[in-house]
C-alpha cells in the first residue's frame, strides 16, 4: 500500500485537522544504497543494508496469523474535517482521508526501518551503475480491482499524470528530474533521471500509487470527483456520505494479500471514517460507542474529558503509544510574501510575545514540550555551536547569512510561566520600532505611511481560540492590531492554497530521511507554487543550496550535518512562532481489538496491523451473540 502514514492521520495538537502535509515527506523517506554495479533487488534502502532478506516471510511488527473480520469506526480528518472528492492527487478539492487504501505501489515501506522499501507490484528493482535510471520488474499476478492486469503502461501513464499541472506540488515538484518512464515490455518499466541530485528518485517513484491508464482515459484526472476510483489495493469504497462519512471494505479478491509485505496487515473487513467539524461532538460520539478508536489532539480534552466509568473500568482504554518519528514543525507560520513581514526583526518580535510556558501551565496541563527546531525529536536538530563540518557548508554563504547562524541555534525565549512576560514584550516592541514601526498617538505601531501593523490569525476551528486569543492580547499590549479570524473550512483551504493570510497554524512533519521532499516545504519554487506546503513563503538561495546538500548526502552523517545547517538558517530566519510537541500518540479505543506484540517503530500501526477480537467484543457486550459482536453500522 502506498501511503500508510501516521502523520497523515495527525491533527494539529490542540487544534484542527492537518492538510495532507506529511504524505510526500514519507513517500520520499527512502533511496538507494551505495553499490558498484547494478543487480535486481527485492528492496531498496538508503545508507545501509536492508533489514529483511529476499526470502523474508513478513514484517516483524505484524501478527502473520491475525484473524480477518470485524470493523473499526474512527474519525476522519482530511484537509478540513470534510471532503468533496476522491481525487487526492490534484490541487482542486478537499480529498477524503485514507484513499491510499485503494492503491498499490511498486514497493512499500517497512515501518521499522527509517528508509527501506520492499517489492509489492514490482518484484525487483535494478538501479543502473551510474544511478541515472532504475528498472522495475512487475509481478504478472498484479491486478486492479476490476480484474485487469497492472502493466508497465499503467506505471508510465501514472508518471505522466503526476507531472501534469493539475497535480499538487508536493507530488509534482520532486519529480522534476525524472525525465521519462518507458515500458520495455508489459512487465518491465524503466525510469530515467537527469542532473546530479538523484539519490532519492528510485524510491520516490517506487512508492507512487499506480493508477489505471484505462480508467483515466474516460475519467478526467484534473477534476474533482466523488466517483469511487479504481485501484489495485486491499480495500475498495463500499459506501459514503459526501463530506461526512466513508466506508472502506476489504477485498477478498485482493491479489497481493499473501505477499510477505502484506502478511498480518489489513485485518478489518471494514473501516469507516466519520467526519465531525466539532471536536466536542466527536469526543461524545466516542464515549457513546459511535466511534471505536480516536486519537486526541487536545491537551484539555486528554486531561479532563475522559473521566468516565468506561475508562475507569477498562472498557474504553486510554493510552499513550510511543511516537518515534520526528515531531515536525507546528506553529504559527508567518506569510513573508506580505511586505509587513519581510523584515526578520518583525518576525522575531512576534516570537518573543508568545508565552509558551504560561500556555503549557494554564492551558495544556503541562503535557507538552516547546518545539525549537524544524527537526524536533530527532538527531537532525541543530544543537550547540556549528561543528567544523557544518561550518564547511555555511561559511561559503557567510556574507548572506545572519551572524546568529554561526553561534548557538536560535531558541525561543523561556518565561517563568506566571503570565508576566514584560521583559519579552519590551524586547519585542523595541525590535518592531527598530524595523520602522513607530508608536502613534493612540499607542498603535505604524509604518512611515501611517499604516498600522495589523495581524490576522486565520483558522477554521474554534478549538484554537483559547490559545490564540491570549497571544493576540499580548500583541495588542505592544501596539500591534492583532485579531483571530474563524472561517468556514472551504474558505480556509482556498486561502491557504492561494496564500491569502497573514498568519496561520499548521504542523509539518518531514520524513526520517529528508531529501527532495524538502523542496515542497522550504524552497523558492514551492514559495511560488499555489497549493504548496511552503506557507511561510521561504525563498532563500542559501536554503535552496543546503537542500541540494541534503539531497546529495552519501551517508547518514553527511545528511545529519546538512540538516543541522539548514535548521540553523531557518531558525535564524524567524519564519514561524514554534509551538510544542509530545512524542506520543494519545489514543482512546473500545476494548474490542488486539494488536501485535511489537508496535512499528515509525507508525502507530492501528489500521495497518490491529485486528478485531471477537472474544473481547463479546466481553464488552455480554448480551451480544458472535454475529452481533461483528458490529453492524451505527445509525446516525
Amino acid at each position: 500500500m502506498t501511503l500508510v502514514l501516521g502523520s497523515l492521520r495527525s491533527r494539529k495538537m490542540d487544534g484542527a485537522a492537518l492538510p495532507l502535509i506529511a504524505a510526500f515527506a514519507m513517500l520520499l523517506s527512502g533511496a538507494i544504497p551505495e553499490r558498484a554495479d547494478a543487480e535486481p533487488s527485492h528492496g531498496l534502502s538508503i545508507f545501509g543494508e536492508l533489514k529483511y532478506p529476499a526470502d523474508f516471510q513478513h514484517f516483524a511488527y505484524v501478527n502473520p496469523d491475525a484473524p480477518k473480520g470485524g470493523r473499526m469506526v474512527t474519525m476522519g480528518t482530511g484537509d478540513v474535517n470534510t471532503f468533496d472528492s476522491f481525487n487526492q492527487f490534484i490541487v482542486k478539492g478537499d480529498a477524503a482521508q485514507d484513499l491510499d487504501f485503494l492503491y498499490d505501489s511498486l514497493m512499500v515501506r517497512a515501518q521499522d526501518e527509517p528508509d527501506a522499501v520492499y517489492g509489492l507490484v514490482a518484484k525487483s528493482a535494478d538501479v543502473a551503475p551510474d544511478r541515472m535510471s532504475v528498472t522495475f520488474k512487475l509481478r504478472p499476478e498484479a491486478k486492479f480491482a476490476d480484474g485487469t492486469p497492472v502493466t508497465a503502461d499503467d506505471v508510465v501513464n501514472t508518471l505522466t499524470l503526476f507531472k501534469s499541472t493539475a497535480t499538487r506540488p508536493q507530488y509534482s515538484q520532486p519529480l522534476r528530474d525524472v525525465v521519462k518512464a518507458e515500458a520495455l515490455d508489459p512487465e518491465t518499466v524503466r525510469y530515467t533521471f537527469q542532473g546530479t541530485l538523484v539519490r532519492d528518485l528510485p524510491v520516490l517513484i517506487a512508492q507512487l500509487p499506480v493508477l489505471p491508464k484505462a480508467y483515466y482515459a474516460t475519467q478526467p484526472y484534473d477534476q474533482t470527483s466523488l466517483k469511487p476510483p479504481l485501484g489495485s489495493g486491499p480495500y475498495r469504497i463500499k459506501t459514503f456520505n459526501a463530506g461526512s462519512s466513508i466506508t472502506y471494505e476489504r477485498r477478498d479478491d485482493y491479489w497481493a494479500k499473501d505477499l510477505p509485505v502484506n502478511k498480518g496487515r489489513f485485518n478489518f473487513d471494514e473501516i469507516r471514517l466519520d467526519y465531525f467539524r466539532d471536536r466536542t461532538i466527536e469526543l461524545e460520539t466516542l464515549k457513546s460507542g459511535g466511534f471505536d478508536y480516536r486519537e486526541e489532539f487536545s491537551s484539555l480534552g486528554w486531561a479532563t474529558q475522559y473521566n468516565i466509568a468506561a475508562v475507569q473500568d477498562g472498557r474504553l482504554i486510554k493510552e499513550l503509544l510511543p511516537d518515534n518519528r520526528p515531531s515536525g514543525a507546528q506553529g504559527y507560520f508567518i506569510n513573508t510574501r506580505r511586505e509587513k513581514f519581510k523584515d526578520p526583526r518583525v518576525r522575531e518580535a512576534l516570537d518573543l510575545v508568545f508565552d509558551f510556558e504560561w500556555s503549557n501551565k494554564k492551558l495544556f496541563y503541562g503535557l507538552y514540550k516547546r518545539t525549537t527546531s524544524y527537526f524536533e525529536n530527532s538527531d537532525m536538530k541543530a544543537v550547540g555551536p556549528p561543528t567544523k563540518e557544518e561550518l564547511a557548508l555555511l561559511e561559503p554563504y557567510k556574507d548572506k547569512l545572519s551572524p546568529e547562524v554561526f553561534g548557538e541555534p536560535y531558541t525561543p525565549p523561556i518565561t517563568d510561566g506566571s503570565g508576566n512576560n514584560r521583559d519579552n514584550l519590551k524586547k519585542a516592541r523595541d525590535l518592531l520600532i527598530s524595523a520602522g514601526w513607530k508608536p502613534g498617538p493612540d499607542g498603535k505601531l505604524r509604518n512611515a505611511k501611517g499604516e498600522p501593523l495589523t495581524i490576522e490569525f486565520l483558522d477554521f476551528e474554534a478549538m484554537f481560540e483559547r490559545i490564540t486569543l491570549p497571544y493576540t492580547e499580548n500583541l495588542k499590549r505592544i501596539g500591534v492590531d492583532a485579531s483571530w479570524r474563524l472561517v468556514d473550512p472551504a474558505q480556509y483551504q482556498q486561502r491557504l492554497k492561494s496564500f491569502d493570510f497573514d498568519v496561520t497554524t499548521q504542523r509539518f512533519s518531514l520524513g526520517l530521511t529528508p531529501g527532495v521532499d524538502m523542496r515542497s516545504f522550504i524552497s523558492c519554487d514551492a514559495a511560488k507554487a499555489e497549493g504548496s506546503f511552503n506557507l511561510a513563503g521561504i525563498c532563500d538561495p542559501v536554503v535552496d543550496a543546503l537542500i541540494d546538500k541534503i539531497v546529495a548526502a552519501k551517508s547518514r552523517a553527511e545528511l545529519t550535518t546538512a540538516t543541522h545547517a539548514v535548521d540553523r538558517v531557518l531558525r535564524a530566519g524567524h519564519y514561524w512562532i514554534p509551538h510544542y510537541y509530545k512524542a506520543a500518540y494519545s489514543v482512546a479505543y473500545w476494548n474490542k481489538y488486539s494488536r501485535p506484540a511489537i508496535q512499528p517503530k515509525y507508525d502507530n500501526g492501528v489500521l495497518d496491523t490491529w485486528w478485531y477480537d471477537a472474544k473481547k467484543a463479546a466481553a464488552l457486550n455480554p448480551g451480544s451473540t458472535e454475529a452481533q459482536s461483528k458490529q453492524q453500522p451505527a445509525k446516525r
